[in-house]
């Protein structure tokens, strides 16, 4: 009976000590997980920059078909992008605007010859495209 009882005493503190050090290394790294990301859960998304953006709009211009009636500086089938950033102020509503304008397509501005739809695109990817072009001639978003 007294080897029963010595036996269950030492199976038990075992066992405590087992869980007792697998404990604390979980809690351990749930501080660490907390410390970690703790902050991303809370923080506010970080706003992009008009910099940020405007690379953005230019790395999308690059890889589209803007390329095939457009040129930054001199006029093809389009206007020179230069062309669209000196005729409009770099507004938010101008912006907007021309964002529209790119996803639409349409003819009149420029001569007549239509510009192509961009449906595909979202009124973000548009907005950072159109902020790219008017910030071509050097000015800076005004509101």
């Amino acid at each position: 009976m007294k080897k029963l009882f010595v036996i269950m005493a030492l199976a038990g503190v075992a066992s405590f000590a087992l869980t007792s050090c697998g404990g604390s290394k979980k809690e351990e790294e749930k501080k660490e997980e907390g410390d970690a990301y703790g902050d991303y859960e809370t923080a506010e998304p970080k706003q992009a920059s008009a910099d940020d953006l405007i690379k953005e709009g230019q790395a999308l211009v690059d890889n589209s078909d803007c390329k095939t009636c457009h040129h930054p500086t001199n006029k093809i089938i389009g206007p020179a992008h230069m062309e669209v950033a000196k005729k409009y102020e770099f507004t938010k509503a101008n912006v907007t605007m021309l964002a529209g304008k790119i996803i639409a397509g349409g003819a009149g501005n420029w001569g007549e010859i239509p510009m192509t739809a961009h449906a595909d695109l979202s009124q973000a990817d548009a907005e950072k495209m159109a902020m790219y072009v008017l910030s071509l001639d050097g000015e800076k978003q005004k509101d």
